[in-house]
């Protein structure tokens, strides 16, 4: 099975998380609580955004940049 785009749209959070766990200290160092969230898998990256006020293009390089072990 392949991994899905992190830059799919449409890609839930649960989905994201398990794909790439690393991602997880991003959305924590955002106080972000969709970490273990029951709404995770009905969110995604543009819905987190917008409930958080975050810019989504910044928000996705660093969850790249967490996928890649950049710093």
């Amino acid at each position: 099975m392949s991994l899905p785009r992190i830059d799919d749209p449409d890609l839930r959070l649960d989905e994201l998380m398990t794909a790439w766990p690393q991602t997880v200290p991003v959305f924590l160092s955002h106080r972000m609580l969709c970490v273990g969230c029951m709404i995770n898998p009905f969110h995604t990256i543009v819905d987190a955004c917008a409930e958080y006020g975050l810019d989504e293009a910044a928000f996705l390089d660093e969850l790249r940049a967490a996928v890649s072990g950049s710093p």
